[in-house]
């Protein structure tokens, strides 16, 4: 197992109602793709909401095969409208 701390952002903090928390990955969760399948097990009601999502591993932009390591920070990014 390996834990990460996740930040959430605008309507996804809003959805689930807290700002982060850490999350324990079971080691088959090696890239991003893995930890977003871990974070739907985890959180229920981002089951389908996660499509126009960013998310950031460390502060840099990441995309589905990109790796993971315990002690991560995993910013999840929705999209943000405004003017």
């Amino acid at each position: 197992m390996k834990r990460v701390r996740v930040l959430y952002f605008a309507g996804v903090r809003d959805l689930i109602g807290i700002p982060d928390e850490e999350l324990e990955l079971p080691d088959e969760a090696v890239d991003l793709d893995g930890f977003v399948r871990c974070l739907i097990r985890a959180r229920p009601l981002l089951d389908g909401r996660l499509g126009g999502v960013r998310f950031a591993v460390n502060e840099t932009f990441a995309h589905g095969p990109d790796p993971i390591a315990a002690g991560d920070v995993i910013a999840v990014i929705p999209p943000v409208a405004g003017g």
